[in-house]
Formats: structure tokens, C-alpha cells, sequence
């Protein structure tokens, strides 16, 4: 996150000072100074890797068999529903990447690399119901950030 001060104070006072305040288990780990004239983090963001743990009754094969079909399919038309109404999208244009990361008998663990730039994010419980999972995931980890080069 960016996060702006009206002086200058040191990264590891800033990093001891926030930690106090933070609950139980979460914690800034670094800190780095930039210059005002930088672009946000959130700007130079370009995609989001996930780990999704969604309950199945799938074999692996068939599992595998529906991440190559979704990556094979050019256009995949969505939508879902906010409070300003229907919005509508081709998620296809969110997904740059699937993998199946662990399978046990009544679950598997899906590997999404999705978009997440100004023009549209992928989400990932939407593509686990692309690839035909009837249940919202059991569990959703981001692991990665991707920034623009």
C-alpha cells in the first residue's frame, strides 16, 4: 500500500511504530521510501496470482480438462450484479493463466493468474464458476502481486 506522511520519518520507526497498532498476526514486514512524483503501487499493478481451494467431486482429469477448455476459449461473455445494476464483461479478457495445483478426493487447489489493472480484475471465485465448480471456493490466497515492468 501507499501510504502518505505530512513529515519525514524513518522507515524502521514507521515499520515498529504501525506494528504496535496492527491486531494479533498481521504485520508489516519492509518499508521503503519513495518520492511524491513515483506512481502509486496500485497504479503500476498488472495482475494477481491466487491459490483457490474449491470442495469437488471431479476426478483430476476432468478438473484439468476444464482449465484447458477455459484457456482455449477466446471469448467467455460474464456478468454479475451490483447495486447499480447489471454489469457485463468477457471474463475470458481477466484470465492470463489457470493450473491445477493439488488434487485430493473431495477437493482440489486451482492456481489463478488473473488481471488486476485499471481496465478490470479478474475475481477468482467467478472463474471457479467459469470452470463449472457449483460451490464458492473454500478458501481464496493471494500470493503474488505482478507490477508493470
Amino acid at each position: 500500500m501507499d501510504i502518505f506522511l505530512s513529515k519525514m520519518v524513518s522507515p524502521h520507526w514507521f515499520t515498529a511504530a504501525v506494528n504496535q497498532q496492527l491486531s494479533h498476526g498481521i504485520q508489516i514486514l519492509e518499508v521503503f521510501p519513495i518520492g511524491p512524483g513515483i506512481p502509486s503501487l496500485q497504479s503500476q499493478v498488472r495482475y494477481a496470482e491466487y491459490r483457490v481451494q474449491v470442495s469437488t467431486e471431479k476426478e483430476s482429469k476432468d478438473i484439468q480438462a476444464a482449465i484447458s477448455g477455459l484457456l482455449a476459449t477466446e471469448h467467455l461473455p460474464w456478468h454479475h450484479e451490483r447495486d447499480t445494476g447489471r454489469r457485463s464483461y468477457d471474463l475470458r479478457t481477466l484470465i492470463d493463466d489457470l493450473w491445477l495445483v493439488d488434487w485430493c478426493d473431495s477437493y482440489c487447489t486451482i492456481g489463478m493468474k488473473l488481471r488486476c489493472d485499471n481496465t478490470g480484475s479478474g475475481r477468482p471465485e467467478q472463474v471457479t464458476a467459469a470452470l463449472g465448480f457449483a460451490e464458492y471456493p473454500r478458501s481464496v490466497e493471494r500470493t503474488r502481486l505482478i507490477l508493470s515492468a
